[in-house]
């Protein structure tokens, strides 16, 4: 079968090349790929920054972004021939920690998780993929192409049902949320913001192609203006870019007792000057709380497949931007000025 693979830590290796098709031992369900999404990890990957094969072997299949349709499954799985499912991305450490031993592995203490198409575990971007059933999602066939989205949005989904706990401290309730970057960690957050009834902002610094309108079909408002504007009376800010100013800026952004959300994974290229004392100061005399957050367990997963059903169809499939086959998969790592989501579609 073919896939897209890479040799982990080595710039440009990644290639489309014919592999055997999964064994048995990989999961007792066999799923056909209709599609993988790229984001900023993949172009990572590829650029050779990071990245484990599986053991024993010298090379990774790239993909934690999935869609893919049953192929065979065994009875008393809940799945069947036909359904559509996405596979969750990381998988608990073999001791397990504590949380990993709860279904928590996104919240891993000792580092020793895998994950599909990054660390230790091949990845969705071939034409076939076993997996075991509990770590298969199904999704609305409804979505279409959408359900590809499912995987991002679970990030998201972490991130809000957090904010819902750290919100929870007291009676006080928060009412305007600013969201940092109209990527489609961005745009995700701010559907489920805006499904949570909030005011909702969103910042990114282009004027022309899809993510304006985006924002503003989703009854948003949008923002080209710096962070500290746009987020005048923010009690959320959740900062999706990964950029330092932009994270320096959210961190001093929210109103008193506000919370920041950070979601994006700076690059750690350069150095910013940072009054510390002053954030200090600020964190604590407003009660404002900063957290991190990165990849979801089984609960995220479920909470954002029930958010994209509720969601507009047409704006979901605008958040895809380009679809390209297999063959021209190195088309999909192109930066483009008005990408939102581009995808490998396999069938």
């Amino acid at each position: 079968m073919r896939a897209i693979t890479i040799e982990p830590g080595v710039p440009g290796s990644a290639r489309l090349e014919q592999i055997p098709e999964p064994p048995p031992a990989s999961g007792d369900v066999l799923v056909r790929t209709l599609a993988t999404g790229v984001c900023g990890t993949d172009l990572d990957l590829v650029r050779g920054e990071f990245g484990a094969a599986p053991p024993g072997e010298s090379r990774l299949v790239l993909g934690h972004e999935s869609l893919g349709e049953v192929v065979d499954a065994p009875a008393g799985s809940g799945l069947a021939p036909g359904q559509r499912v996405v596979g969750i991305v990381r998988r608990p450490d073999p001791v397990p920690c504590p949380n990993c031993a709860s279904g928590e592995w996104d919240m891993c203490r000792n580092g020793r998780y895998t994950e599909h198409g990054i660390k230790g575990l091949h990845g969705f971007a071939a034409e076939y993929f076993r997996m075991p059933a509990r770590f298969l999602v199904p999704v609305d066939e409804a979505l279409g192409l959408a359900a590809v989205l499912l995987e991002p949005t679970s990030i998201v989904a972490k991130a809000w049902e957090h904010i819902d706990r750290l919100a929870a401290r007291t009676i006080w309730r928060p009412q305007r949320v600013l969201v940092t970057g109209a990527g489609p960690i961005g745009l995700l957050a701010a559907l489920l913001a805006v499904e949570r009834g909030y005011d909702v902002h969103v910042l990114d610094r282009v004027t022309t192609g899809p993510k304006p309108d985006l924002v503003r079909d989703l009854g948003a408002t949008y923002h080209t203006a710096r962070v500290r504007e746009a987020a005048e009376a923010a009690d959320i800010v959740i900062e999706c870019t990964g950029a330092g100013q932009v994270i320096a800026d959210a961190m001093q952004a929210p109103a008193p007792s506000g919370i920041v959300c950070l979601t994006g994974v700076s690059s750690g290229a350069r150095a910013l000057p940072v009054d510390l004392l002053a954030l200090n100061r600020a964190l604590v005399l407003e009660n404002t709380v900063i957290f991190g957050t990165v990849n979801a367990n089984r609960r995220h997963y479920d909470a954002a497949a029930r958010a994209l059903a509720e969601a507009e169809p047409a704006w979901l499939s605008g958040l895809i931007t380009r679809e390209v086959p297999p063959d021209r998969w190195s088309d999909a790592l192109e930066r483009r000025a008005d990408d939102v989501k581009p995808i490998i579609r396999f069938a």
